[in-house]
């Protein structure tokens, strides 16, 4: 065999293997990106399980409060319409929203309730009220990690050399983090 021939195979050969490393890479990335996918798909039904087991409790709250805070009539039927719109939210964004808005109408619904003494000292509302309190724990993990899945996700879309093979193979960074409302992020006013 000639110099030229050899060389010319080794080249190919070189090539070849190049080629062979540059085509795992790729599918390698890509199934890490479908994986953080799936984290962040299995996260956010584990925020939807907890919020369901909220949605669940929400009615028997409101009939143990309407019997004692019949006055507080609006309120409760806020309540029932958010528990409403949660029910017909079908994307996690909505879900989300909804979820947020919930938590606005059960504080304001915990707040009335503080207002009666004799619904404050019954065990089938203190229940509730534990019960309540684990559901927002769980979801505040369960949320926690629901985030912690789409930035895992959104920075391997974006991030080199993953994001070219995230723009090729069409992931498209998330942007549904799932967010506190604004007045969870204000500070309460106190006032004497």
């Amino acid at each position: 065999m000639s110099k030229v021939l050899i060389a010319a195979l080794v080249v190919v050969g070189a090539l070849l293997l190049v080629a062979a490393v540059l085509v795992i890479a790729f599918y390698a990335i890509n199934n890490r990106l479908v994986a953080l996918q799936e984290t962040c798909n299995s996260s956010w039904a584990q925020v939807d399980t907890v919020l369901q087991r909220r949605y669940d409790l929400i009615p028997n709250l409101v009939n143990t409060v309407k019997g004692y805070a019949t006055h507080e009539k609006t309120l409760l039927e806020d309540v029932t319409r958010l528990r409403s719109q949660w029910a017909a939210a079908r994307t996690t964004e909505e879900r989300a929203a909804a979820a947020t808005q919930m938590e606005a109408g059960l504080g304001r619904l915990i707040l009335v309730a503080e207002q009666y003494p004799d619904l404050k000292a019954s065990a089938n509302f203190r229940d509730l009220q534990y019960e309540l309190a684990g559901s927002e724990n769980r979801i505040a993990v369960e949320r926690q990690r629901y985030n912690d899945a789409v930035r895992a996700y959104n920075t391997a879309v974006r991030q080199f050399p993953s994001s070219w093979v995230a723009g090729v193979m069409g992931f498209k960074p998330s942007t549904a983090y799932f967010e506190a409302a604004t007045p969870a992020r204000e500070a309460p006013k106190v006032q004497f």
